[in-house]
């Protein structure tokens, strides 16, 4: 075996020496590399993690907002039990009602004809929320009969105003003339708006036993007349100053229709009453 001399002994320590600090430098290097590749951790987004107050507990600005309230739904209209019952068919004669005795504070809407038809009477009814008695005379619609489906919709009801509104009819007509005439705007009202008219109004209001003998011959129930009117922008009443309980208004399709239903809507809301459909209250 050769001598180990102490320069040997010398080289021998230095190469392990070098040894020991390229292995140190490469476990070095490869504690950089990791340190790279794993991220340093973070601190929860602020949106996870709410700031605490002086006392510990979430900020306001960490508690959600709560949600608006639900707007209010529209008040029910009052609903009347009617306290007046429709007077039957007498001697083939049907009944003349005016005015309906109540006590409760209603008012009825009545329009006649349906000469003139614009979208404005239909937005109007519906912005007031206006039920009407609708009395059609065939002359008038027979051009655009659809147009009044708008006021169906809208829980009006069409009625018998005869075939051509002739208002000489119970001077001039026999009593066959006048049932071929409100007969014939039964089978009109029946075709285009799918229900038989219950009630009758005479063209300019004029009435005779011959008349209600055909308003009753027809299937009518009664025959309906006014004491107040909405006319020329302004009210037209017969009896009093103001409108009554039970009063039926009469109205027109006419060009002024909507200066006519505000003079109504006046005088029914100083009157405090509600506008209530004639057939609901008549049962018919």
């Amino acid at each position: 075996m050769p001598e180990v001399t102490p320069a040997s002994e010398s080289s021998a320590s230095r190469r392990t020496a070098l040894a020991a600090l390229g292995a140190a430098a490469l476990l070095g290097m490869a504690a950089c590399a990791r340190g790279a590749a794993e991220p340093a951790p973070t601190s929860p987004p602020a949106s996870e993690s709410p700031r605490a107050s002086a006392t510990g507990r979430p900020s306001a600005s960490s508690v959600p907002e709560p949600l608006p309230e639900p707007s209010p739904s529209p008040p029910a209209r009052p609903v009347f039990v009617p306290d007046y019952v429709l007077p039957p068919v007498t001697n083939g004669l049907a009944p003349v009602i005016t005015r309906i005795p109540t006590s409760h504070p209603v008012v009825f809407l009545t329009i006649d004809d349906g000469a003139h038809r614009t979208p404005e009477m239909v937005a109007l009814m519906a912005e007031y929320g206006y039920q009407a008695s609708i009395f059609l005379s065939q002359t008038f619609v027979q051009a655009d009969p659809a147009y009044f489906d708008q006021f169906l919709a809208q829980g009006s009801l069409i009625e018998n105003h005869t075939v051509s509104h002739n208002i000489n009819m119970v001077r001039q007509l026999g009593y066959s003339q006048q049932l071929a005439e409100i007969a014939g705007m039964q089978d009109f009202a029946l075709q285009h708006y799918g229900r038989l008219p219950t009630l009758f109004r005479p063209p300019g209001g004029a009435y005779s036993p011959a008349m209600q003998q055909a308003a009753a011959a027809a299937g009518l129930r009664a025959i309906i007349t006014w004491e107040a009117k909405a006319n020329a922008g302004g009210m037209d009443y017969q009896v009093g100053s103001s409108l009554r309980p039970g009063d039926i208004v009469l109205m027109h399709f006419r060009p002024e229709f909507a200066t006519d239903l505000n003079a109504f809507r006046q005088a029914q809301l100083a009157a405090g009453l509600e506008v209530v459909l004639l057939e609901d209250f008549l049962a018919v």
